[in-house]
């Protein structure tokens, strides 16, 4: 009999592992399995090596955690199991405990020091390795560096995008247009700000343009979805909990959120105090209760049908994070429905992952490569111009997949493309510019 190696807090549950009755329901949904065709790659092959672990039939060895590495965790599977597997909880806690117990070599463990706990919880220090990067972009040496990498690290390489002039710097508060239904915040986050800042202003916009007065409170940070995806909830912890006092001190009615994997985290901020500081957990229930994705938000209370005619044919990318985290799937299209003028498509497949998964493209280039390209092919189908989506993940995908393929068609947030609409019925450019700009 092998070692036992799960211990200690955030283990995963044995009712939950017990639950799955491999029956392969699964299989033809997981983006690994549908490329590799291989059980371990699948989540029943996953959840069967985590049962033998906290069984003490296996160790965690190196094979073992590799095919829990290749995982996604879209919790595709999660959304078509019959047997209401719980397999995002699962795979989150199986993580914890390889980040515990066999973080792996060196350059992994300082890659996620450096991500974890040096970056994504410090956004001063995020925003100053961009405006870095943003240098690196402007004076050529990218496109040098690029053709002199090996094949890996250049695909790495290309998914990074052209970071914009201006960064998302908005007022503490934005006034509603007219009557104020609702006050509420905004989770600014740390990728949007720095990369999609028209995304941020887009929701800020839109929100406002439906009677919301709109909280962009300076305290917040990122969301910590990132870190619990990765096994690092220790800090994820300190994370949220600035959060949850950054948004109870705004007194907001609600806290509005324009991300996928950033929305679903924050909505289950009480599974990160269940077995570890406890006496957080009543308090975070109560604020992950008030947090809505933006397109769940302007369907559940109603929005405003724009008025002024856009072009284009249009198809949908269901992010994982809502449509199987969330089970928000009629919302965005309602919102882009909405859009007089537009041709939506919808794409074969479209509740796929497009293989971004947070750092997944970036630590696991090859498979999300092969997921990507299974994705594009079917936006080539489409015959789309505009690429709708709902989380800054999948837009950065989606741009890579674009520029690979070789396709004429940009790539828009939901929000982005209903501001477009209200923006054109004043006569606004396509594109308009931010209310306010930042460095």
């Amino acid at each position: 009999m092998a070692e036992r190696s799960f211990t200690g807090p955030e283990q995963p549950l044995i009712d939950d592992l017990i639950r799955c009755v491999h029956c392969g329901l699964c299989l033809n949904y997981c983006p690994t399995y549908r490329v590799t065709r291989l059980e371990t790659e699948s989540p029943r092959g996953r959840i069967y090596l985590a049962r033998a672990v906290a069984e003490g039939r296996l160790g965690l060895s190196d094979d073992v955690i590799e095919h829990w590495d290749y995982c996604l965790a879209c919790r595709t599977c999660e959304a078509v199991c019959p047997s209401g597997v719980p397999y995002g909880r699962i795979i989150e806690r199986v993580r914890v405990q390889v980040m515990r117990h066999h973080p792996g070599p060196l350059g992994r463990r300082l890659f996620y020091w450096l991500a974890f706990k040096q970056l994504f919880p410090h956004l001063g220090r995020l925003r100053f390795l961009a405006r870095l990067l943003r240098l690196y972009q402007r004076s050529g040496l990218a496109r040098l560096v690029e053709r002199l990498l090996p094949g890996r690290l250049r695909e790495v390489h290309g998914l990074m995008p052209p970071l914009p002039d201006q960064f998302f710097d908005p007022p503490e508060v934005v006034p509603a247009r007219g009557e104020r239904r609702f006050r509420v915040g905004i989770l600014s986050g740390c990728v949007m700000p720095i990369v999609f800042p028209e995304t941020n202003w887009a929701t800020v916009r839109v929100l406002a343009e439906n009677g919301c007065e709109v909280v962009i409170p300076r305290a917040q940070g990122c969301c910590g979805a990132l870190n619990i995806h990765n096994g690092e909830r220790d800090t994820a912890r300190q994370m949220a909990k600035r959060n949850i006092a950054a948004f109870e001190a705004a007194g907001v009615d609600y806290v509005v959120v324009n991300s996928a994997g950033c929305c679903a985290a924050m909505k289950e901020y009480g599974e990160l105090f269940s077995e570890v500081e406890t006496e957080w957990k009543g308090r975070a229930e109560a604020f992950a209760a008030r947090v809505l994705d933006v397109n769940e938000f302007l369907v559940k209370f109603g929005f405003r049908r724009p008025t002024a005619a856009l072009t284009g044919r249009v198809t949908y990318q269901d992010p994982c994070h809502l449509a199987h985290a969330q089970r928000i799937r009629s919302e965005p299209r309602q919102l882009i429905r909405s859009v007089p003028g537009i041709e939506f498509v919808e794409m074969r497949g479209a509740d796929i992952c497009c293989g971004s998964a947070g750092i997944y493209s970036v630590v696991q280039p090859g498979l999300s490569r092969r997921i990507l390209d299974e994705k594009m092919q079917a936006v080539r189908r489409t015959g789309a111009d505009i690429i709708v989506t709902a989380n800054p993940g999948c837009q950065l995908q989606l741009m890579a997949g674009v520029r690979q393929h070789g396709l004429n068609a940009q790539v828009l947030h939901v929000v982005e493309l209903l501001d477009r609409a209200y923006q054109a019925e004043r006569g606004a450019p396509a594109a308009p510019e931010p209310v306010g700009v930042g460095r």
